[in-house]
């Protein structure tokens, strides 16, 4: 198959767009555009074909190495057919799996859903009303499946706290995986992407109010700068929206669960504890 010869399957709201970026930009590395192509997780993408698929990569120079990011291969249980679909088309593709704090990412993933208009109100309710805000942050039966199915020597598990504190050595590391030639250079002014500081609730038709150059020129030639900011503070989320201390208490002892049969799939990697600071580490 002219597919990947990687894949950066996850999790969400971890710093995949960070890293793919940066793989991206290495002379020799191809990544795919558009960056989440979720062939192989939404049934409407497959549904395209293989052909589809592998157009995504004909771009790609000859000895290229060949990957695409795509976090809704590791979203258990909502993309259920994900695995059996990337086997039949993929033999052993190098996998690269990123975690962080598991609280921390829900909550990153709530503020992620809050801005598309997905989930709103208190954030307590929304993590009773939705399951997929904690089943993300299960890494060990998010990437168990993956582990079986290609053994554990092709798939890579990275934090993004040891990226953020040493992304120059994450980025060798990811190179040394892939079995890149070159020389991995980081690149810092390419280090910020998919921040979501701003945090701004979307609404129906936001892309063509908001993300269309003629309508982006028409709201500044009519609606007065003052008015505009006013609008643009009301749709923002303008505090990082806090855990109560029961609901924070039961995130931790089901993710430091999760982190027990984490540690039985990776024994070797005691810095994965960088990502569990409620957790004494369980070797």
């Amino acid at each position: 198959m002219a597919g990947p010869d990687f894949i950066i399957i996850g999790a969400m709201k971890c710093g995949t767009s960070t890293l793919a970026a940066q793989l991206g930009l290495q002379p020799g590395i191809f990544m795919t555009d558009p960056k989440e192509p979720n062939f192989f997780s939404d049934d409407a993408v497959f549904a395209r074909g293989q052909g589809w698929y592998e157009a995504l990569f004909a771009d790609a120079a000859d000895g290229d190495i060949k990957g695409e990011a795509s976090t809704h291969y590791a979203k258990l249980p909502t993309h259920p057919h994900t695995l059996a679909r990337m086997s039949e088309m993929l033999e052993s593709p190098k996998l690269i799996y990123l975690i962080r704090d598991p609280v921390a990412r829900a909550v990153s993933h709530y503020i992620h859903e809050w801005s598309m208009g997905v989930m709103s109100g208190d954030i307590d309710k929304a993590f009773a009303q939705h399951d997929a805000l904690i089943d993300y942050s299960c890494y060990a039966m998010q990437i168990a499946p993956y582990v079986k199915q290609f053994g554990k020597a092709n798939l890579l598990i990275l934090s993004l706290e040891k990226m953020k504190q040493a992304p120059q050595a994450t980025l060798e590391q990811v190179c040394e995986f892939l079995g890149y030639g070159g020389t991995a250079q980081w690149r810092e002014e390419s280090a910020q992407v998919n921040a979501s500081a701003e945090r701004i609730r979307r609404f129906p038709m936001h892309k063509l109010i908001f993300d269309n150059p003629v309508a982006t020129r028409l709201r500044r030639a009519l609606i007065p700068q003052a008015l505009r900011d006013r609008i643009k503070a009301a749709r923002q989320m303008h505090e990082r929206p806090e855990l109560s201390a029961a609901l924070r208490a039961g995130l931790e002892q089901r993710f430091a669960q999760d982190y027990v049969e984490l540690r039985k799939i990776f024994p070797e990697r005691d810095d994965l504890c960088a990502s569990y600071p409620f957790v004494t580490d369980v070797r």
